[in-house]
């Protein structure tokens, strides 16, 4: 199935065209950024899904009989306002037009974001948004927009990736392994918190039994991308430090994490960034767990386990250095 991949060259979208390259499947990745592995040079193209003249060109000459799109403007950035993440909203309406125009794509796959609902919300459907941020705002409202477009799409379906994390990764996974092999990140005492993440090589693959899922299974649903057993942030970190080799993780009194907190909301205003917010404290300390049955009836078991995954993380990691 030929497929073509948006946001080619971020974190998801450069696994998702490694994957496929190393089976041999026939893939196009476009993206604005230029390709973080060389060898993806051959099958790339820098289009910007807001000119939707260019998309469509690129969607006419590769056709494709698969999309997933992965491009977005993936920040917390809350001082420029909604139009900031118009490439969420109206980006994701350009690629809905140039899959309805060029015809011929069977399945697509449109990512969002467990952002639209607020860490520790429970919906009471799967459009009860519940974001409090932006860009969750946004990704909602590209939600909207591919199931308002439900008749063009072929078989579609929208995923909703969860703490991701593994090879060409960056803020806040990587920060975190670093800053455990540093032995500057610390746990908050007495505040254990369950979370429901993804290695990243366990999420091509869940992507690629979805695009080859009966269509009864999967058009028109929304799944959690994610491992399926959530992990205790302590233990993980615990088995990264081991992995590195580095020191045992400390603990830390939530009361000091609150008033660094409090300091970095302060810095975060005038601009100055802060490794400790509100923001991040509070998604340190709330359980972050998702039913991830609909996704497993799907995909099945997973290749990587999680120290299988945090292995190859930390090699990766190695290797870049």
């Amino acid at each position: 199935m030929r497929t073509l991949v948006t946001g080619a060259s971020g974190f998801i979208g450069t696994n998702i065209v490694e994957a496929f390259l190393q089976q041999g499947r026939p893939v196009l990745g476009i993206d604005i950024a230029a390709p973080k592995i060389d060898t993806h040079r051959d099958v790339y193209r820098n289009v910007d899904i807001m000119d939707s003249n260019a998309l469509g060109r690129v969607f006419d000459d590769f056709r494709p009989e698969a999309v997933l799109h992965f491009a977005a403007h993936a920040e917390l950035e809350e001082r420029k306002g909604l139009a900031h993440f118009d490439a969420n909203i109206a980006g994701v309406q350009n690629v809905i037009n140039a899959v309805r125009v060029t015809g011929g794509v069977k399945r697509s796959i449109f990512a969002s974001t467990r952002l639209v609902f607020d860490i520790g919300y429970v919906p009471r459907s799967e459009t009860d948004y519940h974001a409090s941020t932006l860009y969750g705002v946004s990704k909602a409202k590209g939600e909207d927009l591919v199931r308002a477009a439900s008749d063009d799409l072929g078989t579609w379906t929208i995923v909703r990736p969860t703490g991701i994390w593994g090879p060409w990764f960056g803020e806040p996974y990587r920060n975190f392994f670093e800053m455990v092999e540093r032995g500057w990140y610390v746990n908050p005492s007495r505040r254990p918190a369950f979370k429901g993440y993804g290695y990243v090589e366990n999420s091509v693959y869940q992507l690629q039994k979805m695009l080859e899922a009966p269509k009864e299974n999967v058009h028109g649903e929304t799944f959690w991308l994610a491992d399926y057993e959530p992990v205790l942030v302590a233990d993980w970190a615990a088995r990264i430090a081991d992995e590195w080799g580095s020191g045992p993780i400390r603990d830390v009194p939530f009361p000091l994490l609150r008033a660094a907190s409090v300091l970095g909301d302060g810095l975060a205003r005038i601009g100055v960034r802060f490794p400790m917010t509100s923001f991040r404290l509070n998604n340190l300390t709330t359980d972050m767990t998702f039913d991830m049955s609909a996704t497993e009836a799907v995909a099945g078991p997973l290749p990587f386990s999680l120290e299988e995954g945090t292995s190859r993380t930390i090699d990766w990691l190695r290797s870049q250095r």
